[in-house]
């Protein structure tokens, strides 16, 4: 076949990797080559460079999340107590280095802290949204990197979501149902009922049946156990109708018989973990880890991944097809886009240009009505100030008058009184005369 293939024109061979599925035919082997070991050297990789799973516990205070992870995983896990005096929903993520047998595991659990604790309860999966969005957007961000390294990226998608329901007996909560119905397209939901050891078998039985019902009736996609694979599709197909699993959660170990098993004691006696007859959790630990676990990280990247990667590609303008349905290869998507940017810049520039010279005009038409008004105010001053002092010299000049006026009439004035003067000094003599006569 690559002998044919590459016996052609460049072209030819570009055609016919263009179209792998034409032409295929199955051969014979003559003897072993080896590419059967291909199973064997992914295994031996994905052993080598190990693997991660994150859960997503949510659910109410004091529901015991943090005890149901211990017991899951066998272990105890040291994190810092959460305080729940938050005025919202706080999320709490803490990462662990597992390792069983040669196998290593990166395990991230999410706590919601302080979820449930609010009166106003309206916004409370909100901040669980956003995070795991944001997870989202991480590795989308990381994927559209020219240098990518995925293969050293720690993926902090949400893989699990452990959906803690309180056990009432009644029915789920209204918070529960917006929660889950906000929840089921972003991440793979696993609702369990949790300290179940709480209610009765038969108001557990239809409990679990009122959940049921509550979830399909309000359309929450929880996740269902694959069972399109053989090997695992009877077990999975059984524990699908055991949904929601109802679960207790220990570490305390108690001596039964010849073997330590984890129980809760209580004064009226004790209720053993992994005994089925007492609780799901062994279906739980089975299905979760056991059994599903490659299952919901294939389901997270596939499909919920995918739909907020379509989602966010689409916002910001790529296609795969083109108005008349043809296919749109990245590369024109990209050109497309940038014509379409260059041209809504230039478009904006010239908006900014015109806004500018209209900016402009306005501006000098303010100068010039500005001016204007400078120039009838100076001339009005001007005229003022010709006014005050026409004013001023007729006031000068009247007053000259009126000096000159006061000074003819003093001169006159002295002019007579020398004249009376000399006139009464000629009559005394002339009387002295006579006198002596």
């Amino acid at each position: 076949m690559e002998a044919e293939a590459n016996s052609g024109s460049p072209e030819d061979s570009w055609a016919f990797i263009q179209r792998p599925g034409e032409g295929c035919r199955t051969v014979p082997l003559a003897g072993h080559v080896g590419f059967d070991s291909l199973p064997d050297q992914l295994v031996n990789q994905s052993i080598s460079q190990g693997f991660c799973f994150n859960i997503l516990c949510v659910g109410e205070t004091g529901l015991g999340k943090s005890t149901l992870m211990d017991t899951l995983f066998n272990t105890k896990f040291e994190g810092e107590p959460a305080t729940h005096t938050q005025p919202g929903v706080q999320l709490q993520s803490n990462t662990y280095d597992l390792q069983e047998s040669n196998v290593g595991l990166k395990l991230t659990i999410v706590s919601t802290v302080g979820f449930g604790d609010q009166i106003n309860k309206e916004d409370s999966y909100r901040p669980i949204v956003e995070f795991i969005d944001a997870q989202f957007e991480a590795y989308l961000q990381e994927e559209l990197k020219i240098r990518r390294l995925l293969h050293n990226y720690h993926d902090s998608r949400i893989h699990a979501c452990l959906y803690f329901i309180a056990p009432t007996g009644h029915s789920l909560k209204s918070l529960d149902l917006v929660t889950m119905k906000k929840l089921d397209s972003k991440v793979n939901v696993i609702p369990i009922i949790a300290k179940s050891d709480a209610i009765s078998k038969s108001e557990l039985t239809k409990f679990k049946i009122k959940i049921t019902s509550e979830l399909v009736s309000n359309g929450v996609q929880i996740y269902q156990f694959p069972t399109d694979d053989e090997a695992v599709a009877e077990v999975n197909g059984t524990m699908n109708a055991h949904l929601p699993f109802a679960v207790i959660g220990s570490t305390e170990e108690l001596k039964i018989g010849n073997k330590m098993v984890k129980v809760r004691q209580y004064p009226w006696g004790t209720v053993q973990v992994e005994n089925e007859a007492h609780c799901d959790f062994v279906k739980l630990r089975e299905m979760l880890i056991r059994v599903n676990m490659e299952d919901l990280r294939e389901q997270t990247h596939s499909r919920h991944y995918e739909l907020y990667r379509r989602c966010k590609l689409e916002e910001m303008g790529f296609k795969d097809t083109d108005p008349d349905s043809k296919p749109f290869s990245l590369q024109e998507t990209y050109e497309a886009k940038r014509n379409e940017f260059l041209g809504e810049l230039q478009k904006k520039e010239e908006e900014m240009r015109q806004m500018f010279v209209q900016r402009v005009k306005e501006k000098e038409a303010e100068l010039k009505e500005a001016e204007k008004e400078l120039h009838e105010k100076f001339d009005r001053l001007k005229k003022l100030h010709q006014d005050e002092k026409k004013k001023l010299e007729d006031k000068k000049k009247s007053l000259d008058d009126e000096v000159n006026a006061f000074k003819q009439r003093k001169t006159a004035a002295e002019l007579l009184q020398s004249q009376g003067s000399q006139a009464g000094g000629s009559q005394t003599l002339k009387r002295d005369k006579e006198k002596k006569n």
